[in-house]
């Protein structure tokens, strides 16, 4: 049944529950680790133990799989313990396709741990149909695994596409969304049967939570496996974490929308400086992206971009160096903007370009962050 109310103002009010003991419009934090036994021995509460059940953990899951319209959510102690969860529901010889550019720390994880576990990994740029095509092995190729926008060369795959491609060869597609957010994509909409995000990123936005989430298509034999996994490793949310999360998800809405239109002016300027060599960012029409993201974003194209500088890596890491309104760290989708390095964060190996700066624009005035980038580039002449 349709709700009632738009996804804005179920948002808002994190699906406005209202605590009946208390009839707190906030949510209360459970903390408790174990949970009251019925006379005959079950547990028709739903909840065992404290590693697998936690009902502020739920609130936070009910949230994202409103966002997703998945069939269920679940949330995790990281972005990493999310994402290698759905591997880990693999079986040992089963075969993954993933992007060449991504996440460092998955990919390293998918070239150096997955082995272990016995996964055949190839990693094709899947921004390129006829790539993904070649490398799906009809019978052998159990799961796709997408990231678009992917971090940090923004390069966007088709997600209705891929999901005919590995659909019709009997894998499933496993989206990283963390940078378009369910505000401007929803995977599962498109034909994906998973759709992860970082959520200490955007869906928490204040950069004070580490946390994972996870939301699916169908509730299925895999997402069992899944969740299996989660309660098998104690891989869950903390409560107070979960409560957290909770409240950045409200203002997610308003915040990357502003977050995308500074993006966009940011990206708009600096592809005219002749001090820059490429602006990587979906939102310009000369993206070679650009027209699959216009077709699955909706709405707008993110907070992340990245700038290539004509004077090479040492000019990059001097402007890094220079900034003042911009904060050097690591990490992206919080309310302050950040700039970033990003092939001196990866290291050897990395297919990051060494004139590449990473950006993750925040709420700040977008003239303000223009004019800071601008002279830490000037400092370099």
């Amino acid at each position: 049944m349709k709700p009632q109310w738009s996804r804005r103002s179920l948002l808002a009010q994190a699906l406005g529950k209202i605590d009946e003991a208390s009839r707190a419009v906030t949510p209360p934090i459970h903390v408790t680790t174990t949970f009251i036994r019925d006379p005959d021995n079950q547990y028709r509460s739903g909840n065992v133990y404290g590693r697998p059940d936690n009902e502020t953990v739920r609130e936070a899951e009910a949230v994202v799989a409103m966002l997703e319209r998945a069939a269920g959510a679940l949330v995790f102690g990281s972005g990493m313990s999310a994402a290698t969860a759905v591997f880990l529901s693999l079986a040992p010889g089963d075969h993954v396709v993933a992007p060449t550019v991504m996440y460092w720390a998955l990919r390293n994880w998918l070239k150096l741990d997955a082995a272990q576990w016995g996964l055949r990994v190839e990693f094709v740029d899947t921004s390129d149909l006829a790539a993904v095509k070649r490398a799906v092995r009809r019978g052998e190729t159990k799961l796709v695994w997408l990231e678009t926008p992917s971090n940090p060369m923004w390069s966007v795959a088709d997600i209705a596409a891929v999901c005919e491609i590995a659909h019709g060869a009997g894998a499933v597609v496993g989206v990283d969304s963390t940078v378009a957010t369910p505000i401007f994509t929803r995977p599962l909409e498109l034909g994906a049967d998973i759709a992860m995000h970082s959520a200490t990123k955007y869906l928490n936005g204040h950069s004070d939570v580490i946390a994972g989430a996870l939301a699916t298509a169908r509730e299925d034999e895999r997402w069992t496996r899944i969740k299996r996994v989660r309660a098998t490793l104690g891989q869950i949310l903390g409560p107070f974490e979960a409560y957290m999360l909770l409240r950045g998800m409200r203002t997610l809405e308003a915040r990357v929308r502003m977050q995308s239109a500074s993006a966009m002016t940011v990206a708009e300027h600096f592809a005219k400086d002749s001090r820059v060599l490429d602006v990587l960012y979906p939102g310009l029409p000369t993206h070679p992206g650009h027209d699959v993201a216009a077709r699955q974003m909706l709405g707008g194209f993110g907070g992340m971009l990245s700038i290539r500088l004509r004077a090479g890596e040492e000019a990059a890491v001097r402007a890094a160096a220079n900034v003042k309104l911009w904060k050097r760290a690591t990490s992206l989708g919080g309310v302050e903007s950040l700039i970033e390095h990003r092939a001196s964060i990866e290291g050897p190996g990395t297919p990051c370009p060494g004139d590449l700066l990473r950006l993750s624009v925040g709420l700040e005035d977008p003239a303000d962050l223009i004019a800071d980038l601008d002279q830490a580039i000037g400092a370099n002449s």
